[in-house]
């Protein structure tokens, strides 16, 4: 049903804005900077020179201050875009009835 997609995508979106700063952090996105050692650091010696406003630098962010009420907003739709994603996969296999 359209109430059951839209509470998957809702929770998609809560879910992604709750747990995104912890899951930063924890890939070495943090207060600090760039933790030595971690997937992040892995990823700015990958990628060398960090531009201003690239991906790199909004994940940054976010580890260094938390979610600003825009990139709550930028994080909470790709995640509300993963729930429907998942919800439509569902519906499409059949695996989910509580979805349709």
């Amino acid at each position: 049903s359209l109430i059951g997609k839209s509470v998957v995508i809702g929770a998609g979106g809560v879910v992604t804005v709750l747990f995104t700063p912890a899951l930063l952090v924890t890939l070495g996105w943090t207060q600090a900077g760039v933790a030595a050692g971690s997937i992040a650091a892995s990823i700015m010696s990958w990628m060398g020179v960090v531009s201003s406003g690239s991906l790199f630098a909004f994940l940054q962010s976010i580890g260094a201050t938390g979610l600003t009420t825009t990139a709550a907003g930028v994080v909470g739709s790709v995640g509300g875009a993963m729930g429907w994603m998942l919800s439509a996969i569902c519906n499409q296999n059949g695996t989910t009835s509580t979805l349709r």
